[in-house]
């Protein structure tokens, strides 16, 4: 229960030479790594397994109550962000209110959560992939796109088992390469496609307004199966639950703290920036994806936005909106692995976890060993699991985090008042309290099997730090 004191952690902020990470980042840059990971899996892939399977037409409201519960702890990381300006985002603040066995239950959560997100991504990018591709009679081997568990029908019209989602794993390779050679890079990298991402969804909405159907809204909120979570005011909640994977881009602005200029200044704007932006997008995206198309069609496809395209005559739209959302995913997948080895790299530094993994490049100053072992775990998930086993499971662990940062905001607002805070999360208690009581609402509907691989990582996590991380706490 020893907790990391406030002067402590904004020493560490304060450090600079050789084995610190380099401050680049601009309040640009950060809304632009918020936009650049929301606007990714759940938007293009995501929205459409809520809508075939829990909401229909009434994924728009999904959306709404999801962004409501994000506004809550948006408000309580930028609190956070502003005061502790180090990266590990809620593990940090946890070490700071909570002590150090939450602060090590959240960090290795925050693994979980970034890793299962980035192989999301990298799942539904190979799918759409294989779409693009298509466009020029081009196919790749079923067995070679799909994970063990799932199966495809070939050309020649037999079902076969997938092996391997061998182009998900071999774009973490590739955007892996790309962080370790350094963050000022990738920020650029992934300004230049943020940019190009925000245009595809504009141009999608503005023709697809045109190509609604009505009917498709009937019934808007579809009448309930007699199982909760599917359809009904059950299923909308539900797909809160599911969707909410699309709002994680403002946590992980939080751990790139001890990379901005200004950090008091610039770390609110990033957040909560992003998160207003975004949620206007997704609203417009998911009314007029589920106008153009059946929300039946998009049942078991990771790629709905190309069943909605087909309803159009623009051909080329569809290469364009693809072939930009390939490269758009290339982002997400950056933003993810940057966000989860900063995580990596502030239990390592804590000595929660060897040493080597906050080591930093003496050239690049990234912390590469962390990128390498991240690359081989993430690579794994994306290769052999499904994607809605591992989009339920980044949904989890990001609601999680998000009640341990709003409990955090809590605690220190009572222990330290008179604190120094260049941003204050307004209406406290009442905002902290309601996210935390939205999360968990959220975190209720996912289904039990999801919880069921949470509670095990977690066993799992705790064996790790009883054994090595709670006898080699620098802290301690």
């Amino acid at each position: 229960m020893r907790i990391k004191s406030l002067d402590l952690l904004r020493q560490e902020a304060a450090q600079s030479g050789e084995n610190t990470l380099k401050r680049s980042l601009g309040a640009f840059n950060l809304v632009a790594i918020g936009i650049g990971v929301i606007i990714g899996a759940g938007l293009f892939s995501l929205t459409g397994i809520a809508a075939a399977n829990h909401a229909g037409p009434a994924v728009t409201l999904s959306f709404i109550i999801a962004a409501v519960g994000c506004a809550f702890s948006a408000l309580c990381y930028a609190e956070f962000a502003a005061m502790v300006p180090v990266s590990g985002s809620a593990y940090t603040y946890a070490y700071a209110t909570l002590g150090e066995l939450f602060a090590w239950i959240i960090g290795w959560d925050l693994v979980l959560e970034y890793s299962v997100g980035a192989a999301t991504v990298a799942i539904s990018w190979s799918q759409y992939l294989n779409r693009f591709l298509s466009y020029y009679s081009l196919h790749l081997p079923p067995q070679l796109m799909l994970s063990p568990f799932e199966t495809a029908t070939a050309a020649d019209g037999a079902v076969v088992s997938g092996f391997i989602n061998l182009p998900a794993v071999l774009i973490v390779v590739a955007i892996t390469a790309i962080i370790i050679r350094g963050t000022s890079g990738s920020a650029l990298f992934n300004a230049i496609v943020v940019a190009l991402k925000v245009l595809v969804v504009l141009v999608f909405i503005a023709l697809g307004w045109q190509y609604i159907d009505p009917a498709n809204y009937q019934p808007y909120i579809p009448a309930n199966t007699g199982t909760f979570g599917e359809f009904g005011w059950s299923g909308v909640l539900r797909g809160a639950g599911v969707v909410f994977f699309v709002f994680i881009g403002f946590d992980i602005v939080a751990t790139m703290a001890q990379e901005a200029k200004r950090p008091q200044r610039d770390m609110p704007i990033g957040i909560l920036g992003s998160l207003i932006v975004c949620t206007i997008l997704f609203v417009l995206f998911g009314y007029v994806m589920t106008g153009m198309a059946n929300y039946t069609e998009f049942k078991n496809s990771a790629a709905p936005v190309a069943i909605a395209i087909d309803k159009t005559p623009y051909r080329w739209l569809g290469q364009l909106i693809i072939g930009a959302i390939l490269i758009g995913y290339t982002s997400v997948i950056l933003v993810d692995l940057l966000g989860q080895s900063r995580v990596f790299f502030s239990m390592s530094r804590d000595g929660l976890l060897p040493k080597s993994f906050s080591d930093v490049h003496p050239r690049f100053r990234t912390p590469w060993k962390s990128n390498l072992l991240l690359c081989v775990f993430i690579g794994l998930f994306a290769g052999f699991v499904p994607i809605n086993v591992v989009g339920e499971m980044t949904s989890i662990g990001t609601l999680l985090a998000f009640v341990m940062v709003c409990l955090g905001v809590l605690i220190l607002r009572r222990k330290q008042p008179d604190a120094t805070r260049s941003f204050r999360t307004p209406w406290v208690p009442v905002v902290p309290i309601l996210g935390i009581l939205t999360c968990l609402v959220m975190m209720i509907s996912l289904p039990g099997e999801t919880w069921l691989r949470l509670i095990i990582w977690l066993a799992l996590g705790l064996i790790i730090y009883y054994t090595y991380g709670r006898k080699k706490s620098k802290l301690g």
